[in-house]
C-alpha cells in the first residue's frame, strides 16, 4: 500500500527526548502555496505515492499550512562558527513535523525548511527565499545521484511571499528528508552548558537509533566517537574526489551521521584550483576546497571535547590521531578507482599530485577532465600549459597501467562508473534560478532528472556537462544563498 502525506503513519522519536532538547514550535502558514518540485523516485521510497496528484492538498501540506504531527518542534544546538564559539543556534527555520519508515524498515525524519520563526531563528525571519531553496533541492539530490551521503529533498513549494535578504525575495520551503538531522553542534552544546547528564543520553539515544553495534563493544562511546569519525572521513573524500566544496563547514553544519548537510554556499569545482573558496563570506579562506580534510579534523575535536566525561581523553586523541590515516585510505580508494587501477601503491600518490600541480597551473575543469581520462581522450593534452609536462606523467600513467590485470574495457567500466559526466555547476543552478523567477521552472525538473544518473551518457543533457560560461566567474554564493 503506498500511503499519501495525509494517510501516513507517524513514529516518532526525537519528540520523545525531554524537552530540553527543542522546543514545540508549528510551522507559521504561508499564503498560496505551488508545488514547484516533486521527488517521485524518493516519495516511493518513502513509502508515499509517487503520483503527487494522489496527495489532498499536498502544497499546503507541505509548507505545513496542515498538520497531522502533534509536535512539530525545532531542536536546540551550538557550535563553532569560522572557528570561534558562537554559542546557541538551533533551528531557526527548520521544523521536524513528521517520520516516515522508508522501504528499508529505516526511520526517516522529514523537515520543512523555510517554515517560519522558531525560538532560535536569532532575528531572523525563519524563511527560505526561492533562490536558496532550489539550490538545495537540486544539490541535495544531486549529491545522492554520485552516491554520497547526504540529507534528500522531497518536494520544493514555493509562495509569493515577499522574503527581504539584499533584494526582495519570495519565500519557498524545501522538504528535506534524512534519518536524523542530529549534528556535532548538538553535543556542544549541552557539553557547553555544563548539562553533561544530557551528553550522555544524547549518546545513547544516537546509539540506539543509528549506532546499535556500538552498545556492546567495551567502550560504546568511544566505539560511537570512531565511527563518526569514520564516516566523516568517508563523506569528505567522497567531496573531494567529485571536486564538492560545502563552503561553511561550521562544527553545527556536521551531521552525527556522516551526511552532507546544509546547503548553502556550495560549489562544485569548474577550473581546478585547490584553493578554490566557494562562499563569498569565507574571507580567510577557511573553507577553502583543500582544506576541507583539515576542517573535518577539526570539528571532529569539538565532537571529541563534548564525549570527555565518557571516553578516556588517551583514547579520544588517540581517536584524532588515526583520522588522517583513515581519510587517506578512503580517499585513496576513491582515487584508484577514478584512475582506473585494480590497487593502490603508496606510489601512486605521487603521481596523482604531478598531476595535480599540472592542472593547478592550467585552471582545468575538474569534472570533464576525468571524464576524458576515463576514455583516454587524447586532445586532453590540449588542456594544458605545460603540454610537455602532460606527456611526461601521460607517458607514467601508462606505464602504471601496464601493470595493472584490468583489461582496457573493464578499466573504462570503472572509471566512467567514478567520474560523473554531470554535477552541479553553479552556472546550472543560476539558470534555473533565473528561470524560475521568470515563472519557469522546468529546468529545475530537467536537471533533477539529468543529476539522478550524473554517470551515465545521456546526449539529451549534453549541454549540461559543457564546462562553465565566462559569465560563471561573476556568480557569488555566500551564506546568505
Amino acid at each position: 500500500m503506498k500511503y499519501t502525506l495525509a494517510t501516513a503513519p507517524l513514529t516518532p522519536r526525537f519528540a520523545l527526548l525531554p524537552s530540553r532538547y527543542y522546543s514545540i514550535t508549528p510551522p507559521t502558514p504561508l499564503p498560496s502555496p505551488q508545488l514547484l518540485a516533486w521527488n517521485a523516485g524518493l516519495a516511493e521510497a518513502l513509502g508515499l505515492d509517487p503520483d503527487p496528484a494522489k496527495h489532498v492538498q499536498l502544497a499546503e501540506l507541505l509548507v505545513g499550512n496542515l498538520l497531522r504531527h502533534e509536535r512539530p518542534l525545532a531542536s536546540v544546538y551550538s557550535g563553532h562558527q569560522f572557528g570561534q564559539w558562537a554559542g546557541q543556534l538551533g533551528d531557526g527555520r527548520a521544523i521536524l513535523v513528521a517520520e516516515l519508515t522508508d522501504a528499508r524498515g529505516q526511520i526517516q525524519e522529514i523537515q520543512l525548511k523555510g517554515a517560519g520563526m522558531t525560538p532560535y531563528s536569532r532575528m531572523g525571519d525563519g524563511r527560505a527565499v526561492l533562490r536558496s531553496s532550489i539550490r538545495e533541492y537540486l544539490c541535495s539530490e544531486a549529491m545522492a545521484g554520485l552516491g554520497i551521503p547526504t540529507t534528500r529533498a522531497l518536494a520544493l513549494v514555493g509562495s509569493s511571499e515577499p522574503v527581504w535578504r539584499e533584494t526582495r525575495e519570495t519565500a519557498a520551503v524545501v522538504t528535506r528528508v534524512a534519518p536524523s538531522f542530529l549534528r556535532f553542534g548538538h553535543f556542544e552544546h549541552f557539553y557547553h552548558r555544563g548539562e553533561h547528564d544530557a551528553v550522555k543520553e544524547l549518546a545513547d539515544w544516537t546509539i540506539t537509533h543509528f549506532y546499535p553495534e556500538c552498545r556492546d563493544t567495551a567502550q560504546p562511546y568511544l566505539a560511537l566517537f570512531e565511527a563518526v569519525r569514520d564516516r566523516t572521513a568517508a563523506m569528505i573524500a567522497d567531496w573531494m574526489g567529485v571536486g564538492f566544496c560545502h563552503g561553511v563547514m561550521n562544527s553545527d553544519n556536521m551531521s552525527m551521521l556522516g551526511l552532507t548537510l546544509d546547503y548553502g554556499p556550495f560549489g562544485f569545482l569548474d577550473g581546478f584550483d585547490a584553493g578554490h573558496i566557494c562562499n563569498h563570506s569565507d574571507h580567510g579562506g577557511r573553507y577553502a576546497f583543500n582544506q576541507q580534510p583539515q576542517i573535518g579534523l577539526w570539528n571532529l575535536a569539538c565532537l571529541a571535547q563534548t564525549l570527555v566525561d565518557l571516553v578516556e581523553v588517551d583514547n579520544l586523541r588517540a581517536a584524532l590521531d588515526d583520522y588522517q590515516t583513515g581519510f587517506e585510505r578512503t580517499y585513496a580508494e576513491r582515487l584508484r578507482r577514478k584512475l582506473g587501477l585494480a590497487e593502490w601503491r603508496e606510489t601512486d600518490w605521487a603521481l596523482f599530485t604531478r598531476l595535480l600541480d599540472l592542472m593547478q597551473a592550467a585552471g582545468n575543469d575538474w569534472t570533464n577532465f576525468w571524464r576524458g581520462l576515463s576514455r583516454q581522450q587524447a586532445s586532453l593534452r590540449d588542456g594544458f600549459l605545460d603540454r610537455d609536462g602532460f606527456d611526461a606523467w601521460y607517458a607514467d600513467y601508462q606505464t602504471r597501467l601496464a601493470a595493472d590485470p584490468q583489461t582496457p574495457a573493464e578499466r573504462e567500466t570503472v572509471m566512467l562508473a567514478a567520474n560523473p559526466k554531470y554535477v552541479l555547476r553553479n552556472h546550472l543552478a543560476e539558470t534555473a534560478i533565473r528561470q524560475a523567477n521568470d515563472g519557469d521552472f522546468s529546468e529545475i525538473l530537467r536537471l533533477q532528472r539529468c543529476l539522478a544518473r550524473p554517470f551515465d551518457d545521456a546526449p539529451e543533457f549534453d549541454d549540461l556537462a559543457a564546462a562553465a560560461p565566462d559569465w560563471a566567474a561573476s556568480l557569488s554564493v555566500s551564506c546568505s544563498s
